[in-house]
């Protein structure tokens, strides 16, 4: 039986997280997320996650095939049968080959980019600000509080988060075309990809991206 295996790429602050919400419950699919797999086996104490934490804890970078083997672990539950959409994965071109060595033959495998310009993606993480009272995320530009500094929620201060400076955004976004965009041309020569405008509004973005998926899906 094949699996629609959707693979969702962008640079930090492109809106790939939000994206990947979004389709996975629109397409009925698993959202996998590297993040939340690390998290999982190192609160749960699986014998992944104790070689994961001997790995973090000596200050050494968790192997691929460590990661591999947590991403098939999950996939390879119930409700990843019919496919399952990957964020956050694969970084590298190194991870883009191990992913396809030991993915199916019969897979469906769909790779969407969502592109942003690095310009407008530090305008958009510069921009944010953050209440230390509720966690309400109001931006500069395009969604600035009714009162400069002040929480229209809970009325609690706004602060910008010492990640969102451009100086963090851009080391973020070097480190990204170094490692992260390469994995674009790498499929791009293999399976083919769907790029996407990710300047256009979210819903548009959302729109494109389904119509992406459901290509292979159809």
């Amino acid at each position: 039986m094949s699996r629609q295996v959707l693979i969702l790429l962008g640079a930090p602050g492109a809106g790939k997280g939000t994206q990947a919400v979004r389709l996975a419950e629109s397409l009925s699919l698993p959202h996998v997320s590297t993040g939340d797999l690390f998290r999982e086996n190192l609160s749960k104490g699986t014998p992944l996650g104790d070689k994961a934490k001997g790995y973090m804890d000596a200050g050494d970078l968790v192997p691929d095939e460590l990661v591999i083997d947590m991403l098939f672990d999950r996939v390879g539950r119930e409700d990843c049968a019919g496919g399952y959409l990957l964020d956050g994965f694969p970084r590298t071109v190194a991870q883009a080959e191990a992913l396809g060595a030991r993915l199916d033959a019969q897979d469906e495998v769909q790779v969407i980019d969502i592109e942003v310009p690095d310009s407008a993606i530090v305008e958009r993480i510069t921009g944010r600000l953050s209440c230390g009272g509720c966690g309400a995320v109001f931006h500069r530009s395009f969604n600035p509080p009714a009162t400069e500094g002040t929480c229209d929620r809970c009325g609690g201060g706004l602060s910008q988060r010492a990640d969102d400076s451009a100086e963090v955004v851009e080391k973020r976004l070097a480190a990204y075309h170094e490692q992260t965009a390469p994995v674009a041309g790498w499929y791009r020569e293999r399976v083919g990809i769907c790029a996407v405008d990710g300047t256009q509004s979210p819903d548009e973005v959302f729109g494109a991206c389904r119509a992406c998926a459901q290509e292979v899906a159809s």
